[in-house]
């Protein structure tokens, strides 16, 4: 079990280094801001949606390891699918990283069952599920920012 929670702490710290799809997105039809004040967390989402397909998506901002990684596993986990599909994966992640009954016959999220151990830390919760919920209200068109609190 050690060596599967040090490799997910370093799949975590890659994605924290070397965030997959961080800039600006040219063509975006949807953004929403979002900010964690606990941790300091600042995000804005970028989405280019057409036919009901997320094509393309994309994040910046600055903030821990936890909020980076799960931003980055975020976006690569999400090109392509349907926005049905987009909900069907924002519901699994959020009960993954909020629930203490989850277990091992939780649907299968790939690469990002590696923030599962958020869960043992609430306050860290809020940093992974920051990017999550900044999408919710870019698909929504909120021009409110997102807040964690």
């Amino acid at each position: 079990m050690s060596d599967l929670r040090d490799l997910y702490q370093e799949v975590i710290f890659d994605h924290f280094k070397k965030p997959h799809n961080f800039h600006a997105l040219a063509g975006a039809n949807h953004v929403a801001h979002g900010h964690n004040r606990l941790c300091g967390d600042k995000i804005t989402v970028y989405l280019r949606i057409e036919d009901d397909v997320v094509r393309d998506l994309s994040f910046e901002g600055a903030g821990c390891a936890i909020s980076t990684a799960s931003a980055s596993l975020m976006t690569d986990a999400l090109k392509g699918k349907t926005l049905g599909q987009v909900e069907q994966l924002f519901t699994q992640f959020h009960q993954m990283v909020t629930s203490a009954d989850a277990d091992d016959s939780d649907p299968d999220l790939g690469k990002l069952e590696v923030l599962a151990g958020v869960r043992e830390f609430p306050a860290r919760v809020k940093c992974a599920t920051l990017a999550w919920h900044t999408l919710q209200a870019a698909l929504k068109d909120r021009a409110t920012p997102v807040s964690t609190e």
